[in-house]
């Protein structure tokens, strides 16, 4: 058998000249016992494929039931049916694979977003789990291809490493020893000289530091990767493994950095609003829907595309984490004790709630914060001259507060050496990172984008679970 066959999405474009067609795909309805509502993958649009009952094999027509995959030949035709185009009038139905209409979860009426986790294997196959990784596709191809167009190179940082790039400390351990036997120093302590690697091990929280490596002698860099942290975190934002893109570019400042984020940020935006148009109607209205259940305070101000172009248009307002502290100390919710974190002491760390504040209701627009108190930030982030504050920035946007967070790194070996001091991060263990400032060292800058972070913000969902295909979360890596 042959599988050559036109995809749904370019047959929908098709100008209909009784021409034979084949297509493939999964019963998304079978109505009346004539007509077939299609869909392959390609789209979020189904392609209706109309039947000849009367003179079809009537256990044929029982076994084309919703999730069952067939394959379709036919005559493309005009359609007589309102909101299609074309349809298929099938001279032959071959059926790939059943779908027990007793036993099939997906069957066509609306399922909640929690029974579709439970369902994560088959969630692909609705049509707000379809858009939603069509789109992610879409942002991962726009990351690359900015970043391509701007000649960086793109690096493969290891997902086993021996460092902590962030000095949290919440890493997943990577061993082969025996869990019910494992052996000990004369200390007591765990012999990882008996283990694989011969020393303690983890699964990579970021890939900057080695991407600091290779910007130090290619240039422009930039790692996309999967990361892992072992928080005990049960939030709508928060995964224990998740994908990250982290530029690192040589001789560049904060400037720099802020302005290649915003310009990448921009550039995904505008790819998939010029690529992804029916994927994001589809998830817009399914918003618009949601919203009429809640209060009207609840409400989104912005439509999902309206806030994507309200993204794309506007210059991101630049400010200090000083500037913004004092704005969010002096403000109502601050005063009238309405924020969960109120603020009264600089050097606090903002919160999610504060951070939507100065986007949402004060700047009504995407917001970079900068040099913010070096006590609440990593130690590779460049010393101001203040002596109290890092050359580092957030960026900031609606509905999902921080989405890039980066900084101009520290290129002074003792001022680096100091800060590690300081921080209780092992010199001698990371002497091949310091190498790079004692040898031809420069100023340079970088950041990191939470992938899954993004797909949220461009599809409008509100749970990060729900933009990763198989989230691993405490309690559950299923699948």
């Amino acid at each position: 058998m042959s599988f050559k066959r036109t995809p749904i999405k370019e047959l929908l474009k098709t100008t209909p000249t009784n021409q034979e067609v084949v297509v493939m795909g999964w019963v998304r309805t079978f109505r009346n016992n004539q007509f077939i509502a299609l869909n392959d993958g390609s789209t979020i649009k189904t392609v209706q494929v109309v039947v000849d009952f009367e003179n079809t094999d009537p256990a044929l027509l029982k076994r084309i039931t919703t999730g069952a995959a067939i394959k379709a030949t036919g005559t493309l035709i005009e359609s007589q049916g309102k909101g299609q185009t074309v349809e298929v009038k099938a001279s032959e139905i071959h059926i790939f694979g059943d779908s027990d209409p007793e036993k099939y979860p997906l069957q066509p009426k609306k399922h909640s977003l929690e029974f579709l986790r439970e369902n994560a294997h088959l969630r692909f196959r609705t049509n707000t789990f379809s858009a939603i990784f069509r789109i992610r596709h879409a942002v991962a191809f726009a990351i690359h291809a900015f970043f391509n167009d701007q000649d960086f190179c793109y690096m493969h940082s290891p997902i086993i490493t021996g460092s902590d790039a962030e000095g949290a400390g919440e890493m997943f351990q990577v061993s082969v020893l025996p869990l019910n036997d494992i052996p000990k120093t004369e200390d007591g302590e765990v012999d990882f000289k008996k283990d694989f690697f011969n020393k303690a091990t983890n699964l990579t929280v970021s890939g900057q530091l080695e991407a600091e490596l290779a910007a130090l002698a290619l240039g422009k860099v930039y790692t996309f990767g999967p990361t892992f942290r072992a928080e005990n975190s049960n939030t709508t934002r928060h995964l224990a493994e998740f994908w990250m893109i982290e530029p690192e570019v040589a001789f560049a400042d904060l400037t720099d950095n802020m302005d290649l984020a915003e310009d990448m940020l921009k550039y995904v935006i505008k790819y998939c609003l010029d690529n992804c148009a029916d994927d994001l109607e589809f998830l817009e209205n399914r918003l618009i829907q949601e919203d009429k259940s809640k209060p009207t305070a609840e409400r989104a101000e912005m439509s999902l595309t309206d806030k994507l172009t309200f993204c794309m248009d506007n210059d991101f307002e630049r400010v200090t984490y000083t500037e913004a502290f004092n704005i969010l100390r002096n403000c109502k919710p601050n005063k009238k004790k309405k924020f969960q974190y109120v603020l009264d002491e600089w050097g606090a760390d903002l919160q999610s709630e504060h951070e939507r504040f100065l986007v949402e209701k004060h700047f009504k627009k995407p917001v970079i914060l900068t040099d913010y108190p070096k006590d609440i930030k990593a130690f590779y982030m460049r010393q101001n001259d203040d002596g109290t504050t890092v050359a580092a920035m957030d960026i900031l946007f609606p509905g999902i507060g921080e989405i890039i967070g980066g900084s101009q790194r520290e290129e002074r070996l003792d001022r680096l050496t100091q800060r590690m001091e300081e921080m209780d991060i092992p010199t001698d263990e990371m002497s091949w990172f310091m190498d790079t400032r004692r040898f031809g060292t420069c100023p340079h800058a970088g950041y990191g984008l939470g992938f899954e972070r993004l797909v949220l913000f461009i599809t409008g969902m509100s749970n990060i679970r729900d933009v990763i295909p198989f989230p691993r979360f405490p309690g559950s890596a299923e699948f």
